[in-house]
């Protein structure tokens, strides 16, 4: 008998992977679904981070719902709130605000008699046949123990917390940190602030790009045309530079990484005219060994006379300002931490607990871990989209999250129709995967040796360490005898 409509299906979090998930559910016919969402809107980290200069850098068209093309982008890489606006569109086309509970933090789920027993932060209890954990990496801000830091006078914030009731225009500024979003806001405060300090830990190789724009022309093509749609939304030279790419990561000498390295090292030194300026901007490590950055006006913005690029490391903060590791005190209005997240933190800080009393801080004692980065032995029926050791780097993690739906798809499906009670991947398959995946990503570019957010607290790699080809082709049927069924 297939009794899929009465099973109870509850999304944590209303981000790319909750809206993905809560869409593809109603698309099969499941209809007693909720969302728990712990903000008061959707968007996930699109709603957390809202900064000067915030910019996706996976090309726009790709960075969308295979179901769902957005004729209307107006960038080739798009400004931060246009990805947010079109997963609201997107909300509200497929009707799911009636599906989500709003400021209401899921604090603790266990798993009790084959069901999941809920309780939120509001003290609401719900129950749920299969659980979809869509929480997301980069949700927790990492905020850097630096002394003295409560004494500042002026006004302090992490990048996803961005203060708007901030004048930015003329004012002494600080920039903490030189990931993605260290790049994007120095890049955009750079002609409005009277100066702009960047302090960097390690420098980050950048990859030239231009972000064009798309005429009206364009996007009425695309309006008018489905079939343009479809095409650049699955661009054939986009994919083979992205599969190349792919295979640059997992074979570090490959030309296809000594291509990388090359045009980042010409962009360097083309770009920086002041030799001593290029050697405080040039790393210490290989291209792609942390997340490449892509931008066309970082370098231009670094050589600005306002701005200053500050290699010697954050002694402590005064109330005035940051004082050096070289002693030097340099006096702002503003001190923005660009430090990045908790990347290793997942569905966290909720208490899960499985099977036998295993909680999920026990499961994750040596290293966050999950099959296939969807299954956790002990933890049955309880998936979880872009979880720990999938596919990272600059990929489009809405394409990852489609394919890891149409797995597990595939595993609910047999406790749907009535064939198991519940499914969770065996300890035995979860342990061989990632003997492998450790092996592999200790071989690839991200352990070629450099501190990034992509290392755990043991310093391996946490990610997917082969292709996104293979990643794809695991993606297409679960095999069966990694899991047990009941």
């Amino acid at each position: 008998m297939n009794n899929k409509n009465q099973h109870r299906y509850v999304i944590i979090g209303a981000g790319m992977a909750g809206i993905l998930a809560a869409i593809k559910l109603r698309e099969a016919g499941k209809h007693n679904v909720r969302i728990y969402e712990k903000a008061d809107r959707i968007g996930g980290t699109w709603r957390d981070n809202s900064y000067p200069g915030l910019t996706c850098d996976v090309p726009s068209h790709s960075y969308t719902y295979s179901f769902e093309p957005n004729p209307e982008w107006s960038r080739h890489l798009p400004p931060g709130a246009e990805v947010q606006a079109y997963f609201e569109s997107v909300v509200a086309k497929y009707q799911l605000e009636e599906i989500i509970s709003f400021n209401e933090e899921i604090t603790d789920c266990k798993f009790i008699n084959g069901q999941w027993q809920i309780t939120s932060s509001r003290g609401n209890s719900d129950y749920a046949d299969f659980v979809i954990a869509a929480t997301g990496v980069l949700h927790h801000p990492r905020i850097p123990n630096i002394k003295g830091m409560s004494s500042f006078k002026g006004k302090l914030f992490h990048s996803a917390r961005w203060d708007h009731s901030v004048e930015l225009d003329n004012q002494r500024i600080a920039v903490i940190g030189t990931g993605s979003t260290g790049v994007q806001i120095v890049t955009a405060l750079s002609d409005r602030a009277a100066n702009l300090c960047h302090y960097q830990r390690t420098p980050q190789w950048i990859m030239p790009v231009v972000n064009a724009e798309f005429s009206e022309a364009e996007k009425a093509v695309f309006r008018n045309d489905p079939a343009a749609l479809k095409r650049i939304q699955n661009d054939p030279e986009l994919e083979a530079n992205i599969e190349r790419f792919s295979v640059a990561i997992t074979e570090p000498d490959s030309i296809a990484m000594h291509e990388i390295e090359n045009i980042v090292a010409q962009n360097l030194e083309q770009s920086v005219t002041d030799p001593d300026l290029r050697e405080r901007l040039r790393p210490q490590y290989r291209a792609a060994c942390k997340r490449l950055i892509y931008s066309e006006e970082f370098y231009r913005a670094a050589q600005s006379p306002n701005v200053e690029i500050i290699v010697e490391g954050v002694d402590s903060i005064e109330e005035n300002g940051i004082r050096s590791a070289d002693g030097t005190l340099r006096e702002f209005d503003i001190i923005v931490l660009a430090t990045g997240f908790e990347a290793d933190r997942f569905m966290r800080p909720m208490t899960i607990t499985g099977e036998n009393e295993t909680t999920l801080e026990q499961a994750w004692a040596k290293r966050p871990s999950a099959y296939m980065s969807v299954s956790i032995p002990q933890f049955p029926n309880l998936f979880m989209l872009n979880g720990p050791n999938g596919p990272v780097g600059n990929f489009s993690l809405i394409e990852i999250a489609e394919q890891q739906w149409h797995y597990i798809s595939q595993l609910m499906a047999l406790v749907e129709n009535g064939e198991y009670k519940k499914v969770s991947v065996k300890q035995s398959a979860l342990d061989e995967f990632d003997k492998a995946r450790v092996a592999a990503a200790q071989k690839s570019i991200f352990g070629s040796g450099c501190q990034s957010w992509y290392l755990d607290s043991q310093g391996i790699p946490a990610t997917w360490p082969w292709t996104r080809a293979q990643f794809k082709e695991a993606m297409q049927t679960p095999k069966l005898s990694s899991y047990d069924f009941s």
